[in-house]
């Protein structure tokens, strides 16, 4: 089993770069550049599809060949304000040119270039609440499954607040048994407010053979390859964290953990 938190590998440039081999899986990846202005950073999609998340500042981007100008637009993620991002399908290329500091996530899973290059966001990303109490959290959805930009992907942005919980009541993801469940493999890029904070993240099995549970601090990026998987904010540090998923079929159907169902349950 990897190391399931995966800690930055430097503070400029590619920080993260997350392949399915890394994982020890087959569909997800997910790559992070922290950006000064002028610089730039370019790749192939090859066989995977991509969606590019500008979580923070401005850059030019030229991609399967076509200039989309300047995309970005808020400068700190704990704006809350809805995301630029670009969806390239497998067998593309994009390029980069930073025009502010900025954050770009590169998100990817298997391509079957069954969808156009387009931009998603940030007209018709609409910030929505989510849970009850302190299990409320607000979602940004970017390409989830009423989104049909994508082949595999599923990717969303989730803010909680500080003293709450979220991907609460614990729930997996782990099995290929559609409609009752699907397998979906997924990773957390946790950010907190203020960055000297830090979160918890649990994943754990009903059986106790993976059990899990990891301090996260701010540009940390969490590995779900099965299992529950809740985390947490401490009061006075507020969470934000972009989720990639991607499995053989593009749903997200989950089960409890038997022993918080009856939250669901009473809450309704």
């Amino acid at each position: 089993m990897p190391d399931l938190l995966c800690k930055p590998f430097g503070t400029h440039g590619k920080v993260h770069e997350i392949t399915p081999a890394r994982a020890g899986w087959r569909h997800v990846g997910f790559s992070l550049y922290r950006l000064r202005p002028g610089e730039t950073a370019a790749e192939a999609t090859g066989a995977r599809e991509v969606i590019l998340v500008m979580v923070e500042g401005k850059a030019a981007i030229t991609a399967a060949g076509r200039d989309w100008g300047t995309l970005g637009a808020r400068m700190n993620v704990f704006e809350k304000t809805p995301p630029h991002c670009l969806y390239l399908p497998n067998g593309t290329e994009w390029s980069l040119l930073a025009e502010t500091d900025c954050t770009v996530a590169v998100c990817s899973a298997p391509g079957r270039g069954g969808h156009a290059p387009r931009r998603i966001g940030p007209e018709g990303i609409t910030l929505t609440e989510r849970g009850r109490g302190t299990n409320t959290r607000h979602i940004n959805n970017i390409a989830m499954e009423a989104e049909d930009y994508c082949d595999s992907l599923l990717v969303t942005e989730v803010f909680t607040p500080a003293g709450h919980w979220s991907s609460y009541p614990s729930h997996r993801h782990d099995e290929d048994d559609f409609p009752r469940i699907t397998y979906l493999e997924e990773t957390y890029y946790h950010r907190l407010n203020p960055a000297s904070g830090f979160g918890v993240q649990r994943v754990y099995t009903e059986d106790g053979t993976l059990d899990e549970c990891m301090a996260v601090h701010d540009g940390e990026v969490v590995l779900v390859p099965r299992g529950h998987h809740p985390c947490g904010a401490p009061y006075g540090f507020e969470m934000y964290y972009l989720n990639v998923m991607a499995g053989p079929r593009r749903n997200w159907r989950f089960q409890p953990d038997p022993a918080v169902k009856w939250i669901i349950d009473k809450d309704g």
